[in-house]
């Protein structure tokens, strides 16, 4: 047996161990995307609702929308928060609107992790879903109603060169912010304008979110219906240029309004679709006919009868049989903003793309 004051030492030195890997897992949980500069971006499969996180060079967490009830979906969220981002918390929550798909994993979901502060349309006036008793008794640290022109106050990173983050409010309850002087008008897009039926759901209501990181935007318009979404770009352009749009209201042809993808003319689309939902048609036909679009991912292949002309390349869609593994695609923009690229880990894929703002300028 070995003397005592040897076993002494040898304990020492695995608890000293033991203290530096939990310190050294502590802190990379809890600054998540810090280390490498990066906003990460992940949209979570949550079959045909939404869920996209964003994970900011900061280590805070920004969540949009939260899925369906039940456990399925909150889990997938916590799954991809602490195991992927490798993040403790959600600090910030957005819900779009109140139905079910956007708004339902969010009072499972405050039992399983921690919320900073929750956003959403609050109780209006003529509210035409209301979510419940339940949802509005969520716990989190803080409540905020958004309003248009609100801003999602984030962190900054402290490094040298960093792009700026900053997530504003452009819409919501049918209100939206206004237009600049120096904004043209829109109208030889607009001239092709054309209503179609009064959406009196709370899709209507929808918060519509600008998401910029230094030079490279982004528009996330939750489900925002066909007339609304043409206030947005006419008679101007309240959204301007972006680089990726998260599809309206998972592809739905009630959405998706051509006004809004001829003006915003994205680098990249990415639909939130499921197995029989979303990714319709005239959606795919608009996006199609965009020149300025080089790549549409897909969180599931549409497997409707008439989903075969309805579909990307395998490798631009995480999620290809109905009963899946929910995989994810992921997004992550340069730390200076420039570039940007969108994998999909299940699949090995991986794509790089330059950012339009930082074209030329490198």
């Amino acid at each position: 047996m070995p003397p005592i004051t040897t076993i002494s030492r040898a304990m020492r030195h695995t608890h000293l161990a033991l203290a530096l890997l939990v310190l050294l897992t502590t802190t990379t949980d809890a600054w998540g995307g810090e280390s490498d500069g990066r906003l990460d971006i992940y949209w979570i499969d949550v079959e045909g609702g939404a869920a996209t996180l964003l994970v900011t060079p900061a280590g805070e967490t920004l969540l949009i929308d939260s899925g369906n009830p039940g456990r399925r979906d909150p889990d997938r969220i916590v799954k991809v928060v602490t195991e992927v981002a490798g993040c403790k918390r959600i600090d910030h929550l957005v819900t779009t609107h109140y139905h079910g798909d956007h708004y339902g994993g969010a009072i499972t979901l405050a039992t399983l992790l921690p919320i900073g502060t929750l956003y959403d349309n609050g109780q209006f006036e003529g509210m035409p879903d209301n979510p419940g008793k339940a949802y509005f008794d969520i716990r989190a640290e803080k409540k905020e109603v958004l309003a248009p022109g609100s801003e999602i106050k984030l962190r900054q990173s402290d490094k040298t060169g960093a792009a700026a983050i900053k997530v504003r409010c452009l819409g919501t309850r049918q209100q939206f912010v206004l237009a600049g002087e120096a904004t043209p008008a829109n109208d030889s897009i607009c001239s092709d304008a054309r209503e179609k039926n009064r959406d009196g759901s709370d899709n209507a209501n929808s918060v519509v979110l600008h998401i910029g990181f230094g030079p490279w935007k982004m528009l996330d318009a939750g489900d925002l219906t066909w007339n609304q979404e043409a206030k947005l770009v006419c008679p101007k352009n309240l959204i301007g240029l972006v680089d990726v749009y998260q599809t309206t209201h998972h592809g739905l042809d009630a959405s998706n309004n051509p006004l809004v993808i001829r003006s915003i003319e994205p680098r990249v689309a990415i639909m939130n679709n499921g197995a029989t939902k979303g990714g319709m048609p005239d959606v795919f036909e608009a996006l199609r006919a965009q020149k300025s679009i080089q790549a549409i991912y897909q969180l599931h292949k549409n497997l409707t009868p008439a989903g075969a002309d309805l579909n990307e390349p395998a490798e631009y869609i995480a999620n290809l049989e109905k009963e899946c593994a929910g995989n994810y695609v992921h997004l992550s923009v340069a730390p200076d903003g420039a570039s940007y690229k969108v994998s999909i880990p299940a699949n090995k894929h991986e794509r790089q793309f330059t950012t339009r703002d930082a074209e030329g300028k490198k």
